[in-house]
């Protein structure tokens, strides 16, 4: 299955490529060897492999010019930084103001881990045209990710019956059959990615781009991380805090949470986003179709569940739509208040046995493409996550912990608490019960929470800012839904942001927009 708490902001980033088909601390360049000399041979973007998720080469910009793509040379293994190098992908928009007033890159990561920024960044570029009249916006696959020698587990044919599993076993023999097809998916990962799977954690990514930035010829690393990409900017401010410029980190990871903790704060998360839901479907003037009120709404999502363990629905042929595949569409659909017509959509047909929006929504969490293939998000995701992750749970450990997770999300949490089992038997151990983010000396960072967000809830952002340490946080609110603040087009949002990134204006600490 697709497991939100890990999945955060890349399951939005593969809604928005694929939804719309589918629905009609001390670092130096001495340390990066000969490399950071580099040149980067910059040419017109190519269609995004199958591993970025596939498509069309990205549209020329509008301003006039193409999108160009490059290839970086960094280590494999950063203990040897003269040994073996992988290619890191990289894609850029020149800016298009005049060049008197740039101020250097700007550095995007939307989210994951495992989100392919060189697929993302042309698909959000419109939302940060501001940005680009001082600013080249630049995006990357991580490494592990997309053209950045990505980890490779299952085909696309076996990872359609490992999304097709029953995700939330109620006896012995359910939880064996999890174990064993959890334990078939991360030997497949050893076996087709045993070289690259050491080599990818969060750490291992900040490094790659302290190096991106002394080849893209830059002093300090402007920067703007999203979801994951928060906990990966906060742990470059915490390797490099003196290479640090202007900063934005929105949808905030808590960074002082262990993996269960983070899991359990997202049932509560996706919970209060689908009461909001169900409360905003049964306000509307013209009437509610799938319930009489927010508890019917959600009395109904639950018999449909229950329902659907029992006897799945035709979902898209010959596929059915599962209990596991239900439930994971309804949380895609909530990384987003835009996406909530859709839910609406999905639940109506699959009260009437027809399972295809609510298929095509869990399709996009888990980056399945209209013609079968697959990204390789998920197989990124584990990779990343299972590197940075040091706790190891057990499935007796997670029964234990069910009634926590149910009281936290009746809906979502036994599909949480199970999803932790997903370093279970990873072959490479992981680094740290949570990030070290703190980073004394850094330039400012402005921390940006969304009282309404699913994935990342709003106490993460001040978690991070106090993480940050004394001097280094700058806080905003918005208290609006979906996942992120500002891709919600709120003025106030992107006034305070834009504010900081183009001209260094600092907003007033705790400035609340709405």
């Amino acid at each position: 299955m697709a497991n939100p708490s890990r999945l955060r902001a890349a399951a939005l980033t593969t809604a928005v490529l694929l939804l719309s088909a589918l629905l009609a601390g001390c670092g130096d360049a001495s340390a990066h060897g000969d490399l950071s000399a580099q040149k980067l041979d910059w040419k017109d973007c190519p269609a995004p492999s199958e591993a970025e998720g596939g498509g069309s080469a990205p549209s020329p910009l509008p301003s006039g010019g193409t999108w160009q793509c490059a290839t970086m040379k960094a280590p494999l293994d950063w203990s040897r930084p003269k040994g073996d190098t992988i290619g890191i992908a990289l894609i850029r928009a020149r800016a298009s103001g005049p060049a008197s007033k740039r101020i250097g890159s700007l550095v995007f990561n939307f989210g994951g881990p495992g989100g392919s920024g060189v697929s993302a960044l042309p698909a959000f570029a419109s939302d940060y045209a501001a940005l680009r009249t001082r600013y080249d916006l630049v995006s990357f696959d991580p490494r592990g990710v997309g053209r950045s020698a990505p980890v490779k587990c299952e085909s696309d044919s076996q990872l359609d019956t490992y999304f097709q599993q029953d995700a939330t076993p109620d006896d012995s023999a359910e939880r064996a059959q999890l174990l064993d097809r959890t334990k078939q998916f991360n030997a497949a990962c050893e076996k087709n990615s045993k070289k690259i799977l050491p080599h990818v954690a969060t750490t291992d990514a900040a490094r790659d781009m302290d190096l991106m930035r002394q080849v893209l010829g830059d002093d300090k690393l402007h920067y703007f991380g999203i979801s994951y990409g928060t906990e990966l900017g906060g742990v470059y401010a915490h390797l490099y805090p003196r290479n640090v410029g202007r900063a934005v980190l929105d949808g905030v990871v808590d960074p002082t949470q262990n993996p269960e903790q983070s899991a359990l704060g997202q049932a509560q998360g996706f919970q209060l986003a689908l009461n909001n839901f169900a409360e905003d479907c049964a306000s509307k003037a013209t009437g509610c179709p799938i319930g009489n009120s927010a508890q019917d709404v959600k009395n109904r999502i639950a018999k449909l569940l229950d329902d659907l363990e029992k006897k799945p629905i035709p979902g898209i042929a010959p596929r059915e739509l599962t209990q596991t595949a239900a439930t994971n569409g309804i949380a895609q659909s909530l990384y987003s208040k835009d996406f909530w017509e859709y839910l609406t959509e999905g639940l109506e047909q699959a009260y009437a046995g027809d399972g295809r929006v609510l298929m095509l929504l869990s399709d996009s969490m888990n980056g399945r493409s209209e013609d079968g293939q697959y990204s390789n998000i998920t197989a990124a995701n584990v990779a990343i996550s299972c590197a940075d992750e040091k706790p190891r749970y057990t499935a007796d450990y997670v029964q234990q912990k069910l009634p926590e997770f149910r009281a936290a999300s009746p809906l979502f949490g036994d599909y949480l608490a199970w999803g932790m089992l997903s370093c279970t038997d990873w072959p490479v151990a992981g680094a740290a019960d949570h990030p070290d983010v703190s980073a004394p000396g850094s330039a400012p960072i402005l921390v940006v929470g969304n009282t309404g967000d699913p994935a990342t809830p709003y106490e993460g952002a001040r978690k991070m800012a106090d993480a940050l340490g004394k001097g280094v946080a700058v806080e905003l609110t918005y208290k609006g839904q979906g996942h992120g603040a500002y891709d919600s087009k709120n003025r106030c949002v992107q006034s305070a942001v834009n504010g900081y990134l183009l001209d260094g204006r600092e907003p007033k600490a705790g400035t609340v927009c709405s």
